[in-house]
């Protein structure tokens, strides 16, 4: 995701103001935690581990359980401040909300029965692998889902035997410190706490020796500089930063289809979405039509009023990749101008005749903006859809099977999704990879992640006076 701009303004140096996006007017300040702070939360976590660590699987479980009801009670207020402090709209920070219930009462199923495997050894011995939690867990979130990706982390985590301290974005700090108060309050001290603050307060905790693994969420310069620290201190990375996912549209699709797929990829939540789509490749044979029903798509959700960006320095990230494909030659078929008025409004923006050299088809925009590449064949449009450094997901849509199968083989991505551009089975994991991250960031997978193996061999001792094993059979 996009976090190259801090969406805060700092006060005093211990001090964060947030502006709702919106309006411009004041939501409010908020402490930033000191370096003693940050000593201080990890070395709680550090001895409240082994306690935790040895509560059996099935109570972690039903006090997980217990935090997902204390968070449902909350979802109206978690919703409300979500709304103030990053823009959303209420009934979609409600949803991220319930999701984050949703996930946490998933891990409360998936922890208890978490195991490792048997292994083939010799019939008379016991061969096997046990998953242990890591220990001490430090999960750094985003802004544009926070309830939800938080849960999803601290979940995992908890559940398989770790302590947490939580980080949460600099642009939602009161949402991160209220949802540490809910949760919190169904554990045992120091199981899970919270720290607000900027980027300092996230490299302060990087450097922690005792912190045995790092979650990150964000953009992939900082998911680059916590793996780099990383390798210092000898902690586990699990990290799901930028992505830049293409869309490729076949010939043989219906058009108006074809474009309400990208629009909604494109446009959701603005297009502050980790997976959102960030360029689009279409075959010649569909492009005319396609392109004027993605614009009649932007049209209307720019009438109807599409909501803010998280801030104004986002939005000139996303104008200035705007501004530059249009200066090299692309067109604006609806959108790309900065409006009038208070807040952090970007509308919904096509651009045709977009080139791969472009920064709003090369980098992550992370905004409401649908840049269009026409493409002569569908090979065509995968070979560009597969270049890049980034790794995150990619969609295809297509009526053909074979067509579908080249591509799952080809696009370098953690996860490909055909004709459908948001969706996915509920416990369905993902591992991005190159600038994307590294490890499985969902689903029971992210147990492993959060857990370490031991394998274990057990054999019989020698009878007394044989110098043999016991094999156990009666003589």
């Amino acid at each position: 995701m996009h976090t190259t701009t801090q969406a805060f303004q700092t006060t005093a140096p211990d001090q964060l103001t947030i502006r709702d996006p919106r309006t411009g007017d004041v939501v409010g300040t908020f402490a930033s935690a000191r370096p003693e702070d940050v000593a201080r939360a990890v070395a709680a976590a550090r001895a409240a581990q082994p306690a935790w660590s040895a509560t059996p699987p099935a109570e972690r479980g039903r006090l997980l359980r217990a935090a997902a009801a204390a968070l449902g009670e909350q979802a109206a207020e978690l919703a409300e401040i979500n709304a103030r402090e990053t823009g959303r709209p209420v009934e979609e920070a409600r949803a991220g909300v319930a999701a984050g219930v949703a996930t946490l009462e998933q891990y409360a199923e998936l922890g208890p029965v978490h195991r490792g495997h048997s292994l083939r050894g010799n019939t008379l011995a016991a061969d096997y692998t046990a998953a242990e939690p890591r220990g001490v867990a430090v999960l750094l979130t985003p802004w544009n889902d926070p309830v939800a990706v938080a849960c999803g982390l601290m979940g995992a985590a908890l559940v398989t035997g770790n302590t947490v301290v939580h980080k949460p974005s600099e642009r939602c700090p009161r949402v991160g410190e209220r949802l540490g108060e809910v949760l919190a309050s169904a554990f045992p001290p120091d199981v899970l706490q919270t720290l607000t603050g900027g980027a300092d307060v996230g490299s302060l905790l990087t450097q922690q020796p005792s912190v045995d693994v790092f979650a990150h969420v964000g953009s992939s310069d900082s998911g680059a500089r916590i793996a780099q620290a990383a390798v210092l201190t000898g902690a586990h990375v699990i990290r799901e930063n930028g992505g830049n996912d293409p869309l490729v549209v076949d010939e043989d699709v219906d058009p108006e289809w074809a474009a309400e797929q990208a629009a909604v990829g494109a446009f959701s939540n603005s297009g502050q979405i980790c997976t959102s789509v960030e360029r689009i490749y279409v075959h010649r044979a569909v492009a005319e039509p396609f392109c004027d029903a993605l614009a009649a798509q932007a049209r209307t959700r720019n009438r109807v009023g599409i909501a803010p960006l998280v801030d104004t320095r986002l939005r000139e990230t996303v104008h200035r990749h705007v501004s530059e494909a249009l200066r090299l030659g692309a067109r604006a078929l609806e959108g790309g101008t900065v409006p009038d008025g208070p807040g952090a409004f970007y509308p919904a923006t096509v651009l045709l005749d977009c080139t791969d050299s472009m920064e709003v088809m090369a980098e992550e925009t992370f905004g409401p903006v649908a840049p269009v590449r026409v493409v002569d064949s569908f090979g065509e449009g995968l070979q560009l859809a597969a270049a890049g450094r980034y790794g995150l997901a990619a969609t295809v849509l297509t009526g053909s099977i074979a067509h579908a199968q080249q591509a799952i083989a080809a696009l370098p991505v953690g996860t490909v999704k055909v004709n459908d551009v948001f969706g996915g089975a509920p416990g369905g994991s993902a591992q991005p990879r190159g600038a994307s991250g590294q490890g499985f960031g969902y689903g029971p997978e992210l147990l492993d992640e959060f857990t370490r193996v031991k394998v274990v061999h057990m054999a019989a001792a020698p009878r007394p006076g044989t110098g043999s094993s016991a094999d156990g059979l009666a003589e």
